[in-house]
């Protein structure tokens, strides 16, 4: 009997976690990055890159998190850390976070970087010296998957890059993660080099990709593309919103919506069978708040004028038959539903509430609780929470702290 031939497929690995948040003069509170998983489960997503395990404030966020995967609340998810590519890091790391199980390791790879960044400290072999030894002290501490990252891949010499994966795969990576570091590789371009890559290596690819061009949704596309052509599978990069340093990552549901409905990968290329696209509406709504930075009006999928029809000849089309000027229906992306806004008594819960005005914002969330001794604990929770992030909680924030009160108390907890 033939065994039918595995079919590759392209992956989410969303960074909004890790790169978003270091978008300059934007940060998230450690109930937000949790509210982001909890969601980014819910999309679907295969892997949420959560946070830097060998940083002391993210240290009870990250175990929190772990232990909230342990219980189901974020499954089946996985929730992997990044680091530097070293052994002083990743011994760091499982020591603070001990449950981690899954991480990407980092390090420079463009003469550029290897010159110009280390200046001395390192050269081309003591660069995959480290990495080797990074990984395998991953590995030797129970990592389960290890993502290799090359950053600065797209301006590396062809025949290094090569040489530093197949290092990386001898000693036991799951994966090359291939960093259009500067946003500087167009379609093509990364086509190319990721299909040589994939060939000389055959192994999982990568795909993380940079805006400063205003093509990363192409390129991490056409990345994907070029290693699933080769038979290997593809993992791109994602924040929510398109979130990330300078002109930011590639925006998820952006993303998902040109591997589903692009001419060249409809009914071509197999994504991910958890991505659940409905959920699209509720996540970036959700960042947007929790950032603090609007939605483009033009955002493909999700901004206010994504589903919008005014000239005459557009509006005329779309009401006949949606297809006319339609690639898509908003139904797919959970809009549609009306937003009802509070406009007369509005009793919200924050850092001052008193124990009835906090029951009756509960009750209107349909949550009961035991007995006043519960409430009154959920209520100063829902205290710390709102000093946690210095803005209306949502009723996510609120239902996630009545579910989960120990865990929510630890994402609180601050130990300088």
């Amino acid at each position: 009997m033939k065994h039918k031939k595995k079919e590759n497929r392209i992956y989410i690995i969303d960074v909004t976690n890790r790169d978003g948040v270091q978008t300059s003069r934007i940060c998230l509170a450690k109930l937000e990055k949790t509210m982001l998983n909890l969601y980014l489960n819910e999309f679907g997503v295969f892997q949420s890159e959560f946070g830097f395990p060998v940083t002391r404030h993210e240290t009870n966020y990250l175990n929190a998190n772990l232990e909230l995967s342990e219980a189901g609340a974020l499954s089946p998810i996985r929730l992997g850390g990044w680091m530097r590519a070293t052994v002083e890091d990743v011994e760091t790391a499982f020591k603070r976070v001990p449950a981690l199980k899954h991480i990407n390791i980092s390090i420079s790879t463009s003469d550029q970087m290897i010159i110009h960044k280390f200046k001395g400290k390192l050269d081309h072999e003591m660069v995959i010296k480290e990495m080797a030894a990074a990984l395998r002290k991953a590995k030797s501490k129970g990592a389960l998957s290890v993502g290799v990252n090359a950053e600065d891949a797209s301006r590396t010499d062809m025949d290094y890059l090569i040489k530093f994966s197949k290092v990386a795969k001898d000693n036991g990576a799951d994966r090359i993660r291939y960093c259009d570091t500067l946003g500087c590789d167009d379609p093509f371009t990364i086509y190319n080099r990721i299909k040589e890559l994939a060939v000389k290596i055959d192994m999982p690819i990568e795909l993380h990709c940079h805006n400063d061009l205003g093509l990363v949704i192409a390129t991490s596309i056409a990345g994907a593309k070029a290693a699933i052509d080769v038979g290997c599978d593809a993992y791109i990069n994602t924040t929510v919103n398109g979130m990330g340093e300078r002109a930011g990552n590639a925006d998820l549901v952006s993303t998902i919506l040109a591997l589903k409905y692009s001419s060249g990968f409809k009914n071509k290329y197999i994504l991910d069978d958890r991505i659940n696209l409905s959920k699209a509406w509720q996540i970036a709504k959700y960042a947007s708040y929790a950032f603090g930075v609007p939605i483009p009006i033009n955002q493909p999928g999700v901004g206010a004028n994504a589903f919008a029809h005014e000239s005459g000849i557009h509006a005329d089309g779309a009401l006949k038959d949606r297809r006319n000027y339609e690639l898509y229906d908003f139904e797919e992306l959970g809009r549609g539903e009306p937003e009802i806004i509070e406009t007369g008594r509005k009793i919200t819960a924050g850092e001052y509430s008193g124990i009835k005005g906090f029951r009756n914002v509960f009750e209107k969330l349909e949550i009961e609780f035991k007995n006043e001794g519960e409430a009154t604990r959920i209520l100063e929770l829902v205290r710390y929470a709102n000093v946690h992030t210095q803005k209306p909680l949502t009723d996510g924030e609120l239902k996630f702290i009545a579910g989960y009160p120990d865990i929510a108390k630890k994402i609180f907890t601050m130990s300088p």
